[in-house]
């Protein structure tokens, strides 16, 4: 298949792809965050041709001009890669973004660093603290991964005699990440900021993982960890000492925290709800007056750990499937051969096939195979179908419990947003005919990665935020509930 090779400023990356690779695929993995979930309505992903071109759709263009943009302007979100390129990435020349509008900041003097450490992925952005503008970005994979993919393996490698080893790891590749983003930059950096769930926060800072390890998974060890470079072995001076923001519980990290204060749910009138569906699959609702969180075993599917055929999103992955002519037909991350599925394209596989009438109503391969085809190479087993289903009940539970503690219903949900690692693939209509939350079009809302965006915000608004989140806020033990069992079997069915 034809490549080719796109250049990507200012952060001066140079990738190689297949012709008529989607270039939202591209950019995910950047820290480019895409708040109308791809609609091409807010604008945010565009990008600036400087060499070759890019082809427009009359869709493609017509939202241009309702934007009014030029030209040499094209949105991520409907564009191809169809010839070599270099493009500016607007995005990491504007104002913080949250919650779909810019970010009210009071500017400070000299640049920070805002990352988000994450299970499988690591993003951190250089800030300028007198503009808020991004000057850089890096990302990696986590090292750990060799440990295990998900946060139970690595906390067995833990209690196993690795955890010195994780920890090193894991500062020796954000230490490497953040010079990378100054070499050659007379930068004085003055803050650095770091979220990321639990296991996380306590591998990096050298703590006491065990209490995660088994019943109740309860450890006191939540609270703001401080550091200074020496300690981490990092070769570059930080002004203030580095932090690694608190945890509101076990299973509910400071990536949580980041995301309630980058959708603004703390400050909002109206129940608003936030579902990180990554690793653990966290739930959050509130408003202003008051925020209960729970984290959910919903991970393993979304992540592809426990699919037989699955995959993170990344290149091979089918993404998503519509049906054409009563067929699935499915995009692939790459504009190559699927080679298995991801989270978002798991959940439009099953929606699908209840369109078709291929899964009954309690998850049964109608036919009475063991497996059923989604694409040429790629097939879901009925034991992946019951892992989606474990899943999906697990989030509709964890939304059903939350709402009865606060002492309302799903209905008075006013808006949901979705975060996580393929959230700007979902499908929502395929998502709530799944059964997985109850909710609109119209009231759901994808967000990207708003730990990162979280992040930014606390460059700026410093330890009083969070406490404000955190003084507002409770952890909730789904398990715990007497009503748990029956509403999770209930929600194992499809409707």
């Amino acid at each position: 298949m034809e490549k080719y090779k796109i250049c990507l400023q200012p952060i001066g990356k140079t990738l190689e792809v297949n012709k008529n690779t989607p270039l939202i695929d591209l950019l995910h993995g950047y820290g480019i965050e895409f708040p109308c979930g791809g609609k091409g309505t807010c604008g945010k992903c565009r990008v600036k041709i400087t060499e070759g071109s890019i082809e427009t759709s009359e869709t493609h263009r017509q939202k241009l001009e309702q934007l009014q943009l030029g030209d040499e302007w094209r949105l991520a979100c409907f564009s191809r890669c169809s010839g070599n390129l270099t493009i500016e990435i607007e995005q990491l020349e504007q104002i913080i973004l949250a919650d779909e509008t810019e970010f009210s900041f009071s500017p400070q003097h000299g640049f920070g660093i805002a990352v988000d450490l994450g299970t499988t992925t690591i993003v951190a952005q250089l800030v300028d603290l007198s503009t808020a503008k991004v000057m850089a970005v890096e990302t990696a994979l986590n090292p750990q991964a060799k440990f295990g993919a998900d946060l139970i393996s690595r906390i067995q490698a833990c209690l196993d005699g690795n955890q010195p080893v994780m920890t090193g790891l894991i500062r020796k590749t954000i230490g490497g990440m953040c010079a990378k983003m100054l070499d050659g930059r007379k930068f004085q950096i003055r803050k650095v900021v770091l979220v990321g769930n639990a296991a996380m926060q306590l591998i990096f800072s050298g703590g006491n993982v065990a209490p995660l390890a088994c019943y109740p998974f309860h450890t006191d060890d939540l609270g703001m960890k401080l550091f200074i470079p020496e300690e981490l072995g990092w070769h570059f001076p930080v002004s203030e000492e580095i932090q690694f923001y608190p945890s509101i519980g076990s299973f509910v990290g400071s990536d949580i925290l980041a995301g309630i204060a980058a959708t603004g749910l703390h400050k909002k009138e109206n129940y608003t709800a936030l579902i990180d569906l990554g690793t653990n699959g966290e739930i959050v609702l509130g408003n202003k007056n008051r925020i209960v969180c729970a984290s959910t075993a919903a991970g393993p599917a979304f992540e592809g750990a426990n699919i037989s055929m699955g995959m993170r999103a990344v290149n091979g992955a089918i993404s998503s499937l519509i049906l054409e002519n009563n067929e699935p037909k499915a995009t692939v991350i790459g504009n190559v051969p699927a080679k298995g599925i991801c989270g978002s394209g798991l959940i439009d596989a099953v929606a699908i096939l209840r369109k078709q009438n291929l899964i009954g109503e309690f998850g049964e391969i109608c036919s009475g195979d063991t497996s059923v085809f989604i694409a040429p190479k790629v097939l879901l087993t009925q034991k992946d179908i019951n892992e989606f289903q474990l899943a999906k009940a697990a989030i509709a539970a964890g939304f059903t419990i939350l709402a009865k503690s606060m002492g309302i219903g799903l209905s008075d949900i006013s808006e949901i947003y979705i975060a996580g690692g393929f959230g700007n693939y979902i499908n929502i209509d395929n998502l709530i005919a799944t059964g997985m939350v109850n909710g609109t079009s119209d009231n759901i809302h994808k967000m990207g990665n708003t730990a990162l965006i979280g992040a930014k915000t606390f460059l700026f608004s410093g330890e009083e935020e969070a406490s404000l989140i955190l003084s507002k806020t409770s952890h909730v033990n789904l398990e715990g509930d007497p009503e748990f069992q029956d509403i999770f079997i209930e929600n194992m069915m499809f409707g």
